[in-house]
């Protein structure tokens, strides 16, 4: 009989393994998108509010990060602009690792928070915004015509993190492209040619993204502007507080426990978001 409570109890684990490993699997069939087993480029940009704007920016780069060191994914901090009074204007950052871009492209859109300030002396309740974007880094597959005359070149001496050389030198870059305004920056390396390559990776994947957006926009592909490819102007997911709720307004669901959400567990939502799209992908084949 011990031996047969033995068996029967490794039997009941291996099976909790299989079920574990069926269920990543899903997951994971879910991102058959182009891209969507590269790596990621992340811009972070607060919206209208100030001090709370630029706060709630730094909190959504640190769930991103706690997310990316929980599953085990490399992230690189390419360039950071921080606030006047608190957390940042601008922050653009490399997620690398299978599938990083198929999971955080649902990310892209208006995330907008609502909190009792803790800036606000009177502690009233204010509304935050900031926007994600999220970019494939797919440079050698990329296919994009920069002409040189398109281009303005800057170098500056990068602030922040880095140790004295790369403070003291002219090795930040920032290329804007005339015909679009896209602006990148990039700051990382101590190498202005190090830093000048990334910037244009990025620029190159921007300007790829503004191509897809045409093209889906001719087409009237209204499903990949809802969850794949995001709206940027689109209020998309709202962080409340006071009700300790998450709710994305794409596929009208709720989760409770935003500390543990802005801790890092967002794998929740990214998976309904992906089964979303998944369906309406059905859908859309069907028609």
């Amino acid at each position: 009989e011990e031996e047969d409570a033995e068996l029967l109890a490794e039997i009941e684990q291996d099976c909790r393994k299989l079920s574990g490993s069926v269920d990543s699997m899903e997951i994971l069939s879910l991102f058959s998108g182009e891209h969507d087993s590269s790596d990621a480029i992340v811009v972070i940009h607060p919206g209208a509010g100030g001090t709370e704007s630029t706060d709630w920016s730094s909190m959504l780069y640190e769930m991103y990060c706690r997310w990316a060191t929980a599953e085990e994914y490399k992230l690189q901090e390419l360039d950071r602009l921080p606030g006047e009074e608190a957390g940042i204007k601008s922050v653009t950052f490399s997620v690398q690792g299978h599938h990083a871009y198929g999971k955080l492209k649902a990310e892209i859109g208006v995330h907008r928070l609502v909190r009792i300030s803790p800036f606000d002396a009177q502690k009233r309740r204010h509304t935050s915004f900031a926007s994600v974007f999220v970019y494939a880094d797919i440079e050698e597959d990329i296919n994009i015509d920069i002409k040189t005359d398109d281009l303005k070149v800057d170098t500056y001496r990068a602030s922040g993190a880095g140790g004295q050389h790369v403070n003291t030198t002219d090795s930040a870059v920032r290329i804007t492209h005339l015909e679009s305004g896209i602006v990148v920056t990039i700051q990382d390396e101590k190498s202005q040619h190090k830093n000048r390559a990334k910037a244009m990776t990025i620029l190159r994947a921007r300007l790829l993204d503004v191509e897809r957006q045409k093209q889906d926009a001719e087409r009237g592909d209204a499903r990949r502007s809802q969850i794949g490819g995001g709206d940027r102007s689109a209020k998309m997911r709202t962080y409340n507080f006071t009700q300790d709720r998450i709710t994305d307004q794409r596929i009208k669901k709720s989760i409770h426990g935003i500390e543990s959400f802005l801790d890092g567990a967002i794998d929740e939502m990214i998976d309904a978001l992906s089964e979303a799209d998944e369906a309406e992908k059905l859908v859309t084949a069907e028609f």
